[in-house]
């Protein structure tokens, strides 16, 4: 038996006893009475009876500790002409115990809510800080996000105190924050009782007396705040995740098992300890940039990077690797969709070859599936591991993955590994019965989740129940269809309705989307069904073609065909490929399968706030039309 599955054994096998050992790493004011209790299922709570901060845990601890002058932070923004600035641990802890202070004189305390609503700077790693060093709960909301939807968040978590910025900057644009914020809480029913703004150099907004305040005045004039103890079981964060309803669900993240699960991760998933360098090149305002730019690596004392730019443009194709050289920096963790970009610009790695990357040793990608064209580009160039893993908003941190820190197992392109320690990963079918090896069903994790994962959504028990808990009573429904191989590796093979059913035979898109990514021209590609009257549903694919492609799309168009006919069967009746020059995304990545479909199918569809760029969704609907869909 290898240190893996030991590892693992345990982890199922005593949940207690494993996590109360990885506990010992945090720092805590009272000791947990029970590691776990599981008296209420699906209701499972970690470390109950246990108290601590944070906040004292990811900066104050390290001060104390021997860290206070290693680098934490460092901010490092190519489209501000490329201001570069590095915060202590004692820097860091100074500034957030400051605004800690400032909204402490506003009333903010433990228990009370904040949203932050900020770009990719640093005030907003200090306003997270801040508000956990107070015990008060944040609930940071995208930067840019649509009033609309800004405003169903603000009625849901009622905040006290918004805060907000002057500007962010999206490449080379620069969008006002302020008309956002001021139209959301007119919009909002729920009126929070001030706004403090941070003032950029891009944008000055118009402050209104006496309701909106300016970051560095209520800075100038604050006490710092010392932090304050919280059950372990009380609430850290609301991250709010697209609902199917239409309404967002708030995902709720406990102090201590978040503390202790994030600290784990680090040594045993990243292989990543204290003074190291990480970057997870997200944003805040996704769990990725909560999880792993702010909390672990500081809960871990490795030096983190704040990035505000974009993996191509800001200014070339050899952003990702110009910050990897310059920062020293270990470990890189992206999504898959930051890797075709840059494969789509410098498809031979000609801006690679610039730098040195000697430090560099691993490539992690996740946030949505990872093809295995895109594993190989990524792996012939760096020649150093690349490693998918696959996790979601709800779990906070992986579910599966090639555990480095414990053993690094072969790797398996179109893989995310094995199950994590702790997450007992199982396939279902749909009656919630035991599917054996290579048998396709859905991804479901035996209960209890491990600690990091939501305990429940905000103010929703019955929601949290009806949307995770009941479909297989005993397990957590992730949402996800997939398979183990014969060797227990997990098959992620994208969302459950991602599969189709083209005349009573059920095919996965994401199977079809793998066999496209091969094709030597394609830099990206999205397979989505739509309705037809013979045969229920159909495939189409969406291709985007790599920098530099001159030939005819119509010659890769059958290339296309024919490869799904020769790999997965004249059965996926796939007769549909458009070239299009970009795929609708969210700004985190995720190609926005589901307008598509709405599109295809001529089915009304609002334009999704988290979209990049709304334009491209006039060129989908022209391709669609083009192929005979689409119609009104």
């Amino acid at each position: 038996m290898g240190r893996y599955d030991e590892v693992f054994r345990k982890s199922v096998e005593d949940p207690a006893g494993f996590w109360g050992e990885a506990a010992e790493a945090i720092t805590w004011t009272k000791r947990w009475d029970k590691v776990l209790d599981d008296s209420n299922p699906p209701f499972y709570r970690w470390f109950v009876g246990g108290t601590l901060n944070t906040c004292y845990n990811a900066l104050d601890r390290h001060v104390e500790g021997g860290r206070a002058d290693q680098v934490a932070l460092i901010y490092d923004s190519p489209v501000t002409g490329g201001t570069v600035q590095k915060f202590t641990y004692r820097e860091l802890r100074d500034q957030v115990a400051t605004f800690a202070g400032a909204l402490k004189a506003l009333g903010v305390g433990k228990g009370d809510t904040v949203i932050v609503y900020m770009p990719m700077v640093p005030q907003a790693a200090v306003a997270m800080l801040a508000c956990a060093r107070l015990g008060a709960v944040h609930s940071v909301v995208f930067g840019g996000f649509a009033p609309a939807e800004l405003a169903v968040r603000i009625d849901d978590a009622k905040p006290k105190v918004i805060v907000s910025a002057s500007c962010g900057i999206e490449g080379a644009k620069v969008l006002a924050y302020k008309p956002l914020l001021e139209k959301a809480i007119d919009l909002a029913a729920h009126k929070p009782e001030k706004c403090v703004i941070l003032q950029r150099p891009q944008v000055q907004a118009a402050l209104k007396p006496g309701y909106d305040l300016d970051w560095s005045e209520v800075t100038a004039r604050a006490t710092p705040a010392d932090c304050v103890p919280v059950a372990a079981t009380d609430p850290l964060y609301i991250l709010y995740t697209s609902g199917t309803t239409g309404l967002p669900k708030g995902i709720v993240r406990d102090n201590g098992g978040h503390a202790v699960a994030l600290r784990w991760s680090m040594d045993n998933i990243y292989d990543v300890h204290p003074g190291e360098v990480f970057w997870a090149a997200s944003d805040v305002g996704w769990v990725v940039g909560h999880s792993y730019i702010v909390y672990a690596p500081l809960l871990t004392g490795c030096t983190t990077i704040f990035y505000e730019g974009k993996p191509v443009g800001t200014p070339d194709p050899g952003a990702f690797w110009r910050v990897i050289s310059q920062h020293g920096v270990k470990v890189l963790f992206t999504a898959p969709t930051a890797f075709r970009a840059i494969k789509k610009e410098d498809p031979t790695g000609q801006y690679f070859k610039k730098y040195d990357l000697g430090g560099f040793k691993y490539l992690f990608l996740a946030g949505e599936r990872l093809d295995p064209d895109t594993y190989h580009w990524a792996s012939d160039l760096l020649k150093r591991p690349v490693v998918d893993h696959w996790w979601q908003t709800e779990t906070g941190w992986p579910i599966a993955a090639n555990c480095l820190g414990i053993e690094a197992l072969p790797i398996k392109p179109g893989s995310p590994t094995k199950g994590v320690p702790g997450y007992d990963v199982q396939i279902l079918n749909d009656a919630g019965k035991l599917l054996g090896p290579n048998q396709e069903g859905i991804v479901a994790v035996k209960l209890p989740l491990p600690p990091g994962t939501l305990p429940t959504l905000w103010q929703a028990d019955d929601r949290y129940v009806s949307s995770y808990m009941s479909v297989f009573p005993g397990y957590y429904f992730t949402g996800d269809g997939g398979y183990l191989d014969d060797d227990g590796y997990v098959y992620i093979m994208g969302r459950v309705d991602d599969v189709i059913n083209v005349a009573g035979h059920r095919l996965s898109t994401g199977g079809m989307e793998e066999v496209l990514a091969t094709h030597p021209d394609v830099a990206e590609c999205a397979v989505i069904g739509v309705a037809d009257s013979m045969k229920g549903q159909v495939p189409i694919g969406f291709v985007v073609l790599k920098a530099g492609v001159d030939r005819s799309a119509t010659d890769i168009q059958k290339e296309l065909v024919q490869m799904i006919r020769d790999q997965i069967g004249a059965i996926a009746c796939f007769k549909e490929a458009s070239v299009v020059s970009r795929l609708p995304k969210t700004r985190s990545g995720k190609i926005l399968r589901g307008t598509m479909r709405k599109i295809a199918d001529g089915e009304t569809y609002s334009i999704p706030s988290t979209i990049d760029d709304p334009a491209i969704l006039g060129e989908i609907e022209s391709a669609l039309q083009g192929v005979g869909y689409a119609k009104k």
